[in-house]
Parts: C-alpha cells; sequence; structure tokens
C-alpha cells in the first residue's frame, strides 16, 4: 500500500506481517530513507522500521547542509570531496525549496588560516572536484572586500578572504520527503517499531522480530534480506545479530547552538577557525544565527545525547573570539542540539581526524550494515547498499539500475528562484497580517508546494493562525506518519530548535487538537506534553 498516515498505522503492520517485504530496512534516518526509496524504485519490496521517530537521530540533528566537505580537502579525502560535491547539485535540483544556495564566507586571518594563495588553490581544485557552476566558483576577496562582506568580523588579523557555494537545508524534513517519496513507491514505513532479535535457519537470517514501541506487542516480520542503517545503533543491531567483529563505530558528538539573530546579526554564512585551529559555521535563519559544530569522542547512551554546558561556552567564546559584536554569553542561548557521528573507529586517531567515509559490513547470517558517510553523501551511500543487496541475493531477478537522481522530492518548481516567486504569492495571501504571514512564509519553507492543501484546507474556515495551526497538524498526521507533539513540533516543523518561543505559543492548542484527532486519554496527553516538555529541556537547559 502506498500510505504514509498514522491512521493506516495498523494496515501497514499487518502488510508487513502478511506480505513478507524482500528487503527490510532497520532505521528511518536519511540514510535508511535513501535505501528504502532506491530499493522501491528499482522493483524491490521494501518494509523499513525505525525505533523511535524518523530522523529521531543523527538526521534531525546535524549542521544542516548540503556540503561538499571543504574541511575533507585538507585530509586530501580526494574522492570524498568529488563525490559529496557533485552529489550537492543533484539534491539540490530534486528538492529546490528545501536545498537551498548558500553563499559561505571563509576569512583568512594571520597565523590561523592555510594562507590566501594556498587556500585560493585549494578552493579552486575544490571547485573542480565538486563540478561547481562558474557562477557559484570561488571569489578570492581582498582584507577590504572581506570586511565590507561581513562588517561584524574582527579586523585585527584578517588578510583576506573567500566566497564558495554551499546549500543549506532542513535535515529531517529532507528525510521526510525521502521517506515520502518511498512511500508513493510501495515502500512501507513505521515508525516507533524496534528490532529486538532475529529469526534463523541454518544460521541465515529468515526473519526480525519487532516490537510495537506504542503498544507493546512483538510480531515476525519473514524476510531474507535485512540492511542495518541504523546510524549511531549500527553496532547495536549487529549485537542483536551476533555479528559485531571487525571495524566497529567510534561516535563523536556535534553540538550547535541559537541565538537571535540580532546577538549575532550577520549578513550571510560564514566557516571561520578558532583559536584551536578548528572550524566553525554560523548561519543566519529566519529571526535566529546557529553556530557549530564540536567534535568530541562520546560515549553514552544514544538517546540521551546532549549539549553540556562546557560545549556551549565553547561556541559562545568562539563567536566572542572573531566577531565584534556585545560579547555573547550562554544566557544568549535560546535552543542547543546534539547529534552523534558514526564513524568507522580507527586507532590512534581523535574525534576530528576521522574518515567520514561510509563502511559496508556483511556478516555471516546475511546481514547488511552501513556506518560512516555524510548527509550530503546519502543518494550515493544508498545506490550502493542496494547494488550490494542485488549482487548478493537478487541476481536471479531482472531489477532496474539506480534512478533516484531523477525522483523529485515533493516538488513542481524549476528551480530555487520559481521557488522564491511561489513563497511569494503564499505570503501575499495573509494581507496586512505580519504574524499571519510569517506563518505562511514558515508552511512555504517547510512544505513546498504541499503547503497549499494545508492552506486551502485551512481557508474554508477563515484564514487564521488556529486553522493554520489545525490544517497543518491534520495534514501531517496523514501524510507524515506524525504520532504525537513532539514529532510535529521537533521533527516535522523544527520548530524546538528555530522558534522555541513559537512552539510555547503553540503549545496548548497543538495539545487540543491532537487531543480531538487522535482521542487522546487524559493520561495520553499529561505523557504527550512530558515528552515535550522534556525534549524543550533537553534544548534550552544545559
Amino acid at each position: 500500500m502506498n500510505s504514509f498516515s498514522f491512521f493506516d498505522r495498523d494496515l501497514l503492520k499487518a502488510n508487513l506481517k502478511s506480505s513478507p517485504p524482500d528487503l527490510l530496512v532497520i532505521g528511518g534516518g536519511i540514510t535508511g530513507a535513501g535505501i528504502a526509496l532506491d530499493a522501491a524504485t528499482r522493483g524491490i519490496r521494501v518494509g523499513l522500521v525505525e525505533k523511535h521517530d524518523f530522523a529521531f537521530g543523527t538526521s534531525s540533528r546535524s549542521t544542516k547542509l548540503i556540503h561538499g566537505g571543504l574541511r575533507y580537502l585538507k585530509q586530501l579525502e580526494f574522492a570524498l570531496v568529488k563525490e559529496v560535491g557533485s552529489e550537492r547539485a543533484v539534491v539540490h535540483r530534486l528538492a529546490p525549496y528545501l536545498v537551498i544556495p548558500e553563499k559561505m564566507l571563509l576569512p583568512l586571518s594571520e597565523g590561523k588560516s592555510m594562507g590566501y594563495w594556498l587556500t585560493s588553490l585549494g578552493l579552486k581544485v575544490y571547485d573542480i572536484l565538486a563540478g561547481v557552476t562558474d557562477e557559484d566558483k570561488r571569489r578570492m576577496l581582498s582584507r577590504p572586500e572581506t570586511l565590507r562582506t561581513e562588517p561584524l568580523l574582527k579586523a585585527q588579523g584578517i588578510k583576506g578572504g573567500a566566497l564558495y557555494a554551499e546549500y543549506r537545508t532542513d535535515d529531517a524534513r529532507l528525510t521526510t520527503e525521502i521517506l515520502k517519496a518511498a512511500a508513493r513507491h510501495g515502500a512501507v514505513l513505521l515508525n516507533y517499531s524496534s528490532v529486538v532479535g532475529f529469526e534463523k535457519k541454518e544460521g541465515k537470517i529468515t526473519g526480525a522480530v519487532v516490537r510495537d514501541e506504542r503498544s507493546g506487542e512483538e510480531y515476525v516480520v519473514p524476510t531474507n534480506v535485512v540492511v542495518n542503517a541504523s546510524g549511531p545503533w549500527v553496532d547495536d543491531i549487529r549485537t542483536t545479530d551476533g555479528s559485531k567483529q571487525g571495524s566497529t563505530l567510534h561516535l563523536t558528538k556535534g553540538v550547535h547552538i541559537v541565538v537571535p539573530l540580532h546577538k549575532l546579526p550577520i549578513r550571510q554564512s560564514i566557516y571561520f577557525e578558532v583559536s584551536d585551529g578548528r572550524m566553525v559555521f554560523a548561519i543566519p535563519r529566519g529571526q535566529v544565527t546557529y553556530i557549530g559544530t564540536t567534535d568530541t569522542d562520546y560515549v553514552g547512551k544514544q538517546e540521551q545525547v546532549r549539549a553540556e554546558r562546557a560545549d556551549v561556552e565553547y561556541l559562545v567564546q568562539a563567536v566572542n573570539e572573531n566577531f565584534t559584536i556585545t560579547p555573547l554569553s550562554t544566557s544568549d542561548v535560546i535552543a542547543t542540539w546534539a547529534g552523534l557521528r558514526p564513524l568507522i573507529h580507527e586507532d590512534g586517531k581523535s574525534a576530528s581526524e576521522l574518515s567520514r567515509k561510509d563502511e559496508i559490513f556483511v556478516s555471516d547470517s546475511g546481514l547488511i550494515s552501513i556506518a560512516g558517510g555524510k548527509l550530503t553523501g546519502y543518494r550515493k551511500m544508498a545506490e550502493r547498499v542496494v547494488d550490494q543487496v542485488i549482487e548478493t541475493f537478487f541476481l536471479d531477478r531482472i531489477l532496474g539500475d539506480c534512478v533516484t537522481d531523477r525522483v523529485l522530492l515533493g516538488h513542481h518548481f524549476s528551480g530555487y528562484k520559481d521557488f522564491l516567486q511561489f513563497r511569494k504569492q503564499v505570503g501575499d495571501r495573509s494581507g496586512s497580517d505580519a504574524e499571519l504571514q510569517g506563518q505562511l512564509f514558515r508552511l512555504a519553507d517547510t512544505y513546498g508546494p504541499a503547503c497549499m492543501e494545508i492552506i486551502n484546507a485551512a481557508a474554508g474556515n477563515g484564514l487564521t493562525s488556529d486553522s493554520l495551526l489545525e490544517s497543518e497538524i491534520v495534514y501531517s498526521i496523514r501524510n507524515e506518519m506524525v504520532t504525537g507533539l513532539s514529532d510535529f513540533f521537533v521533527r516535522r516543523t523544527g520548530m524546538l530548535y528555530f522558534d522555541p518561543a513559537g512552539l510555547e505559543k503553540m503549545l496548548p492548542s497543538a495539545k487540543r487538537i491532537f487531543s480531538r484527532l487522535l482521542n487522546w486519554s487524559t493520561d495520553e496527553i499529561s505523557s504527550q506534553e512530558r515528552i515535550v516538555r522534556s525534549e524543550m529541556d533537553d534544548a534550552c537547559q544545559f
């Protein structure tokens, strides 16, 4: 069935039991979503289960850039730079309203950077490897040009700068749109469904034991092919399979902080070097600026990763070192997020030295695991995994080649400029109501053309903030497998990170709407609020 609706959850579960998938994917982040879409579009019957909500882990907690990996050029990982660099243009074409062109300023400072001419050469190589178009190729700036481009930079020590091409995205929204595309091609997708065991015959996997985390029910999904794309949980699944050996994960933590735009009113995104030699992004988005990231080893529960005070202080200090502003303090931080990078362990290497390349492991039981990699390279990672699946299990079947470079992700725009015109038309429906216009812009940015379904449904009751919120919640339940408040406010809208005050304002109405639509009991309402309040505490307290 081609559904991605919470209302069809029981039917989808029954479908997994009665019509076993050719391939079961474990993990509903960007990697698992990409694999599900690739396999489904090649004619493979696909099921996917996710222990938490879709994009719960790393795929909602990245730097939210589809970037070419300039830092990997310094590590001489040319193949990685070439792959992810060229993939940026592909993903931008597939989702121009979600993958937005973003010029990045790279200041060059005395005693910090590689030097003007070496940087110029490096960025030229970067442009060549990444296949950057002429209009987006790097432009070297003199010292005065750099300071005019970003007047808030501290002038002392600035030698010059460079502008180069990047793309900004919403990682969780991108993951959601890929999953929706997979569902349209027949994939059966379930969140809050964890794999707790495997059934085997003669040592080979014949099925997965899945637990519905909402009801507690356990059931078997018969399948001979399982791909473990669970990100930071990859080794946990390998342990369940009894095949954790050889290469293992090395989890590193990346933290980001969010401050009001007026506290750091930069004109554009900046990639700057701090006193310890690390590189940090500062990126304006709407009415906020977010800053990141850190890169430290992580040992602990994957579900409990969060920003600590030392992480926040490090990023605050990084900003204060580089910008002429009223110094930031930790009290200026309105939200944080912390994500884990599931990298491949290499003896003797620190967190920042580990390669971001992906690696595929195949166990004796037939379990195929994928670890490492980057948000930008999700599509090529998925292609390699599905190629491996076909080579190992489906050589007797005639299956198509990878076509995901042509599967549009929920849009009908000719390009980004076309989307901007659409966005303006959406905002014009607000008349002179600035608050309503802001909400309409948010809907366009979040859902692209699908926002019209939300807006038109709301317009029947008069276009107001309340009618739009109710229509948006209805849409997210019916079309994006939203099960409650946290799914909606954290991973479908991103409001927890980028508009926590707006979340607080909407929460009472959202509780009433969800309760009515999903027939929540008083206990369920309380439970849902506790969950979202806990996530708010994690994001806003450190």
